[in-house]
């Protein structure tokens, strides 16, 4: 991995915080994400389940956590199991996690093969009562490809149908959506690889440039600072491929006198950050677009304010649509009869706004969070509003990471990112 390597200690309290809210007598099973085919022998980069990742550090395919904090056998309250390495495999493919490397790496002190699972995995099941599975329970979770802990799910329903069943992923909502301060250092390294590729950006932009230049610019930035690259498909959309909300074409010139929205995040040691800016191809605003552009920072601005423990999310997207209603109506873009008239299911303000404004992010750019709960310190939010004018040729947004304290405003991870107008104005002509 290019990342350095993380303290133990993150994944042994994980552990602990995990087991320690689940029923007794019961074990629960974690497996390593699947290398997927594309053809022939091709495959798509691996990507650690963050769910494995987040209880155990260990970023490798093939690889399974089992914890068992009632086993009579104290070996065996926390156990990984790992694809036997030899000589053979380091040449080919690099090193694999040895058995006291992985010890090193997760604080986990029993490691078997996988060879052995089926052997240490029946022992253990027939000392519990309960088994609980790992499923993805992602409001916006919609995948279709069987994963490997479906697969493990139904082959050990069928081994062991007499068992009771228990699902990790409440239990996962709520830890992994409040962040331990390793978790955090390694959030703000992720903003700061994020904050070198913006200014690098903004060195390169001028007219006539291509979207999918830009995009190369952010990957040579973040791979030289130990980044896997972006945490997400990047957004470099220039004049209306803005108004386009996932546009990842990337492929278009840019022109002068255009904005280009950039949504462009690095990832660092898997977890997420999550910028978006929105600057001028001739590094110049023109007074219309400095009017909006100034219209979406300060909803932005006092959107955030409202990110402090004991806010609702709902409750908090209402709030934030009051605001830019109120911003829109200064624009001219709405009037009063559009808002006394308005849907109260689709708000007039959504026409020119039609996204939410904040998210979880962690380990996933849209991480894990009960959005029915009301906002603790030490999660880690998304502030993100918009206005899109097709009509008028560009889209503004402006987004930003913030970390909810205990008490007073958030904490904001992308403070050192320019983002007024006169500070990019400046930077782009120096």
């Amino acid at each position: 991995m290019k990342y350095h390597q993380i303290d133990s200690e993150l994944f042994i309290k994980n552990r602990k915080n995990f087991m320690a809210k689940m029923k007794p007598q019961s074990l629960a099973v974690f497996n390593s994400n699947d290398v997927y085919p594309i053809g022939a022998d091709s495959t798509i980069p691996f990507e650690q389940n963050r769910d494995l990742f987040y209880l155990s550090g260990v970023d490798q395919e093939e690889s399974i956590l089992v914890l068992f904090p009632d086993a009579p056998k104290k070996e065996h309250r926390e156990i990984l199991f790992l694809t036997e390495t030899n000589e053979h495999i380091a040449v080919w493919e690099g090193e694999k996690l040895t058995k006291d490397r992985a010890l090193e790496v997760s604080g986990v002190k029993t490691v078997y093969w996988m060879k052995d699972f089926e052997k240490i995995f029946f022992e253990v099941m027939t000392q519990c009562e309960t088994v609980y599975f790992n499923t993805n329970e992602h409001y916006r979770s919609s995948h279709k490809t069987e994963t490997r802990d479906m697969r493990f799910i139904k082959w050990c329903k069928e081994k062991y149908p007499a068992h009771q069943v228990a699902k990790s992923n409440p239990i996962l909502q709520r830890l992994r959506s409040v962040k331990d301060p390793i978790e955090l250092a390694l959030m703000q390294n992720a903003c700061d690889i994020t904050e070198k590729a913006f200014r690098r950006t903004l060195a390169f932009v001028k007219p006539g440039v291509w979207e999918y230049e830009i995009e190369a610019e952010y990957y040579h930035e973040m791979i030289r600072n130990r980044s896997r690259g972006f945490a997400y498909t990047p957004i470099i959309a220039s004049g209306n491929n803005a108004n386009v909300l996932h546009y990842i074409e990337n492929n278009q010139q840019c022109q002068a006198g255009d904005l280009i929205l950039l949504d462009t995040g690095a990832e660092y040691a898997n977890y997420a950050s999550d910028l978006t800016r929105t600057i001028p191809v001739s590094g110049k605003y023109s007074e219309r677009q400095k009017q909006v552009y100034n219209a979406v920072n300060r909803v932005k601005k006092e959107a955030t304010k409202m990110l402090v423990p004991g806010t609702m999310w709902a409750e908090y997207h209402k709030e934030v649509g009051k605001l830019m209603t109120s911003e829109l109506l200064g624009l001219g873009l709405l009037d009063k009869a559009d808002v006394q008239k308005e849907n109260p299911d689709w708000p007039a303000y959504k026409k020119y706004f039609m996204h939410g404004t904040s998210h979880n992010i962690g380990l996933d750019t849209h991480d894990y969070g009960i959005l029915t709960e009301p906002m603790e310190a030490n999660q880690v939010y998304t502030v993100e509003p918009g206005i899109y004018l097709p009509d008028e040729g560009f889209g503004i947004r402006l987004e930003d990471d913030v970390v909810i304290q205990e008490k007073g405003e958030p904490y904001n991870l992308m403070r050192n990112i320019p983002i007024e107008p006169d500070e990019i104005e400046e930077i782009m002509n120096t």
